[in-house]
């Protein structure tokens, strides 16, 4: 069965949007567009792509100039999750000029931003696609943006973490030296959550693992290690469950290993093919650049 894509829902679009476009219109409107742009001007123009990538965003690129002007219409010539090739026309915009003219920074802002991280996602799971591990995001995203960032990162091929500090434990380094223990720090989680509440355990090495597994986990995060532990650290996690090299990936049963700690796209084929389920990198979100998308208008 092919996976569904990701949908955003229709109220989260509505208030990112305005938001952005009450930031940019501030407190006299578009005064350039006004002052120089008449009522009853119409325009058109296309949204085309200058680069190969990812589309992201185009709700909520056509919420930025329906919420400016309702007649507008934008017609997409693209999904999200698409990969396009440079010059591609990805949405057609047409109506009164005014209209399109001071919507199209906040349709491009979100557009860009968002098809930035699909295409950055993207170049990490092609790198390992042909091993069983996801590549995941992190809580690193910009203020505000989180749903829209996870959103393109789904789109990308990735995996989405926690969303945040409520839908997942995560027992990082200071809780367990706060708390005085990696087994006694999940227990204590188990005790006080639900049991839909998945519970995941930092490890910086492969004794904390090793203790960490008598408590059984949902996942393990073996923080900055380098492929050769993390290959231990799979056998460790194999033979605690008694499977072999066979049953190991499909087994439901066992505590699930997550590698993370400095991720570049140069190393993170070896760190896939040491057999870990997911690998965390903040970089899909934080460091991915813009994809450059235009917009020209003809009369």
């Amino acid at each position: 069965m092919t996976a569904l894509r990701p949908e955003l829902p229709a109220l989260m679009v509505e208030e990112q949007v305005k938001a952005a476009l009450l930031e940019d219109l501030g407190r006299a409107g578009d005064i350039t567009t006004l002052s120089t742009i008449g009522p009853d001007r119409t325009a058109a123009a296309n949204m085309s792509v200058r680069e190969a990538g990812v589309v992201a965003g185009l709700e909520l690129a056509r919420t930025a100039f329906r919420l400016i002007d309702p007649s507008i219409r934008f017609e997409a010539l693209a999904a999200d999750g698409d990969r396009v090739a440079p010059g591609r026309t990805v949405a057609r915009i047409s109506g009164r000029a005014r209209g399109l003219l001071s919507a199209e920074r906040v349709a491009l802002n979100f557009l860009m931003h968002l098809s930035g991280i699909a295409t950055y996602t993207a170049t990490f799971a092609d790198e390992i696609a042909h091993t069983g591990a996801r590549v995941c995001c992190t809580r690193k995203t910009i203020p505000g943006l989180r749903a829209l960032e996870k959103y393109a990162v789904r789109l990308g091929g990735g995996s989405n973490h926690r969303y945040g500090l409520d839908d997942a434990v995560l027992i990082k380094d200071n809780h367990i030296a706060v708390s005085g223990g990696v087994a006694g720090a999940v227990r204590a989680a188990r005790a006080y959550c639900g049991h839909l509440v998945k519970v995941e355990v930092e490890v910086d090495g492969l004794a904390q693992l090793r203790e960490a597994l008598t408590a059984s986990p949902d996942v393990v995060l073996l923080d900055n290690m380098g492929p050769e532990l993390l290959s231990e650290a799979v056998a460790i996690n194999a033979a605690h469950w008694g499977l072999s090299v066979a049953s190991y990936p499909g087994d439901l049963r066992r505590t699930r290993l997550e590698a993370s700690g400095n991720v570049q796209i140069e190393t993170i084929r070896a760190i896939a093919e040491t057999g870990v389920d997911y690998i965390s990198t903040s970089k899909i979100t934080m460091a991915a650049p813009t994809l450059d998308i235009g917009l020209d208008v003809s009369i």
